[in-house]
């Protein structure tokens, strides 16, 4: 029997009826809320939408909700507290315009305080975000082979139809970067933030470049000299091993993918600033980015959410207007750009199978369920924010006047 009211029913956890009443003000979809002894209650938007169902493993969840908010339920799911048949289901539920319930719960405002006093501790100066990059891309190589594409790129890739290999749309991405660079064969390009190499590699081997790709991971610049060694292109790519303020020389364009996110909202100024003083006059710069929907900006700035907690401790997105606003003031010019968003979301949601494809191969190397719950909440969380247009992503083209 699946139940739509909370009257009438003893036994129930602390402060559910409270979250359930708080539930039923959803805009779109259903969910189940599937107790330890077998009773459904059923809380429906006002518009169809995602279909989910929570399965409560802890009674005290509700009131940690009530307590911390949204960063309490995500700790709730990593401890085991809550589970779902269906994780992307639920995440695309919360994202389908429903985000507003859980903004206005009562413990947030001390919870935020506290979480952005230990966010802004993590702020990345030169030693904090070789730590903060640390902490995130040297979980090991292999780690991220078992899941990635054969490119090893960890950022959007750019699909036309949908239907081509992530490899196949990994490399769509990284010819739309040269060509919204407009870069020319013989031409020198910084690259800010290389990953593995997949950008250096394409753009020397496919399009003539000369590359210079800078890193702050070891396990990185390990990967990418050793795969440029193979490819034979060691007179064309080289890589450093350090931070981006540190580099001097002017290039003929820059190319920087998903390396801004890092970066820190304290240290923008400083990044596009040393984007213009990299540039030779005239030439230009394209930037992939990851976008806040305008629209959430303030609520999303007020503190740090799961991501910026677990995942990219110190990183921050803007959203368009913050971002073209900020390359306006250190004396840049925006000259076009082009989003796909959409392309994202299919982009995690790939990641996120072949992570669970593969995840026996993963627990080998030493890392547990907690880790999987984690890595699963982050995946299908942010697909579920492209597929609302809660957040975007672009490629932005900038010039330093010449």
């Amino acid at each position: 029997m699946v139940l739509t009211s909370t009257q009438g029913q003893d036994g129930l956890p602390r402060y559910f009826a409270q979250v359930f009443d708080m539930s039923q003000k959803m805009n779109n979809g259903r969910i189940d809320f599937v107790m330890p002894d077998g009773r459904v209650f059923r809380a429906e938007g006002r518009n169809p939408g995602p279909v989910a169902e929570l399965h409560l493993h802890n009674p005290d969840l509700f009131a940690r909700l009530i307590r911390e908010g949204d960063l309490g339920f995500c700790d709730g799911y990593l401890d085991g507290w809550w589970s779902t048949p269906d994780l992307q289901a639920f995440m695309d539920l919360v994202h389908a315009d429903n985000e507003d319930i859980y903004d206005g719960f009562p413990g947030m405002g001390l919870l935020r305080a506290y979480e952005r006093l230990r966010f802004w501790l993590k702020s990345n100066s030169k030693t904090q975000a070789r730590r903060n990059i640390a902490q995130h891309y040297d979980l090991g190589n292999e780690f991220y082979q078992l899941w990635l594409d054969d490119t090893m790129t960890y950022s959007s890739a750019k699909f036309d139809t949908g239907q081509e290999s992530l490899e196949k749309a990994q490399i769509a991405k990284y010819a739309s970067m040269v060509d919204q660079m407009g870069a020319q064969p013989g031409d020198h390009v910084l690259e800010i933030g290389c990953g593995w190499g997949g950008f250096a590699e394409y753009a020397a081997k496919e399009r003539g470049l000369r590359v210079t790709g800078l890193t702050i991971s070891q396990a990185q610049y390990d990967y990418a000299k050793e795969r440029i060694r193979r490819a034979g292109l060691e007179d064309r790519v080289e890589f450093k091993l350090q931070d981006y303020r540190d580099e001097r020389g002017l290039y003929d364009g820059i190319a920087s993918i998903e390396m801004f996110e890092a970066v820190g909202e304290r240290y923008w100024p400083v990044y596009f600033n040393t984007v213009k003083d990299r540039l030779k006059p005239g030439a230009t710069a394209t930037l992939q980015v990851i976008t806040v929907d305008h629209r959430r900006w303030d609520v999303y700035k007020r503190g740090p959410d799961f991501i910026q907690k677990y995942i990219f401790p110190g990183g921050m997105l803007p959203s368009p207007v913050v971002l073209r606003d900020e390359i306006k003031r250190a004396g840049l010019e925006v000259l076009r750009s082009i989003e796909f968003g959409d392309s994202y979301d299919q982009t995690l949601r790939r990641w996120h199978d072949t992570f669970n494809r593969k995840w026996d191969e993963v627990a080998q190397l030493g890392f547990d369920d907690r880790f999987r719950r984690m890595w699963n909440f982050y995946l299908t969380s942010c697909a579920a924010t492209f597929a609302t247009g809660n957040c975007d992503v672009t490629q932005i083209t900038l010039s330093r006047p010449g």
